[in-house]
């Protein structure tokens, strides 16, 4: 019985592995792009967020960021792995700042 457990534990453990690998694999400017998202959070102040925030919507988005945006609005798939790895950091950023409840 602990043999089978055991060998469960594994084969779970190295497919969770596996999953990852080829999800990093599939979108590697997708995942260069989430890491410099996740950076500007990270490294962000409240203040600067909430001047960012201030001013959303006044000044045009840079053409590389509009072409981001067209690929995650177009794949699903990338969209949806996109969001799986800003969604943690952004939220933590924003609960800190007051941002959200």
């Amino acid at each position: 019985m602990i043999r089978k457990i055991a060998s469960t534990t594994m084969f779970t453990a190295a497919m969770a592995v596996l999953c990852a690998a080829v999800n990093a694999q599939d979108y590697p400017i997708m995942d260069r792009i989430a890491g410099k998202v996740i950076q500007k959070y990270q490294t962000a102040t409240c203040e600067q967020l909430w001047q960012e925030r201030a001013q959303k919507g006044k000044a045009p988005k840079p053409q590389m960021e509009q072409e981001a945006l067209g690929m995650l609005k177009s794949d699903a798939q990338m969209r949806a792995a996109f969001i799986n790895k800003v969604a943690a950091p952004i939220a933590n950023k924003m609960f800190e700042c007051g941002m959200i409840p």
